[in-house]
């Protein structure tokens, strides 16, 4: 069995600081946790971000190629405009 730092007639003598043993005991474990808690969901959210950036380089390739078909087209509306072969 786990003996414990303080018996329990030193608690009963000042439950004062019983009390605030406890309380740190308390706080240090929820510390901890929380501490742990973050770190997991960091490693989840930066999972998240790669997949996410990923997806942002895909998307931006894709606008490119629009805009450069967009462009070569527009280009080419022109020169048919300009040469008389496309009626306004």
């Amino acid at each position: 069995m786990m003996k414990l730092p303080v018996t329990f007639e030193e608690f009963s003598k000042d439950p004062v600081k019983a009390v605030t043993f406890c309380m740190l005991v308390v706080v240090a474990y929820l510390w901890y946790d929380n501490k742990t808690n973050y770190q997991s969901q960091i490693d989840t959210h930066q999972a998240k971000i790669v997949t996410l950036e990923a997806k942002v380089d895909k998307c931006l390739l894709y606008m490119k190629r629009s805009d450069s078909a967009l462009a070569a087209a527009n280009t080419k509306l022109e020169v048919l405009t300009a040469l008389g072969k496309i009626p306004q």
